[in-house]
């Protein structure tokens, strides 16, 4: 496994998370995106697809798993959303649920890349 194609594939999944995050809640923070679900659709849900693309080939070329890409992808969006929400739409993350899923989510990300 190459590490530094990992934290690539970490990193593309993270921007390409956060860019779905602003597309479904954008609406919530600012009133301009109201009624406006195909810009919204363009401006951010494009650009994050490509996002996924490359971070997906990235983490299966690097581990020739299709499974690890899927489960970075997965894990990635527990560490974007929780923050997210918590900064932008003032909904608490420290809740025992949402940490255990927080913490699941790392675990699950942990069993795929570490065990053989």
């Amino acid at each position: 496994m190459q590490t530094s194609e990992i934290i690539k594939s970490c990193t593309l999944f993270a921007i390409a998370q956060t860019a779905v995050w602003f597309q479904l809640y954008s609406h919530y923070i600012w009133d301009w995106w109201k009624d406006k679900p195909f810009v919204s659709a363009l401006v951010f849900g494009v650009p994050a697809s490509i996002l996924f693309w490359y971070g997906t080939r990235i983490a299966v070329d690097a581990t020739n798993e299709a499974w690890v890409s899927r489960m970075l992808g997965f894990g990635m969006s527990y560490f974007t959303f929780p923050l997210l929400t918590w900064w932008l739409l003032n909904e608490s993350m420290f809740t025992a649920k949402t940490m255990l899923c927080v913490f699941l989510s790392f675990v699950i990300v942990g069993i795929q890349l570490f065990w053989r």
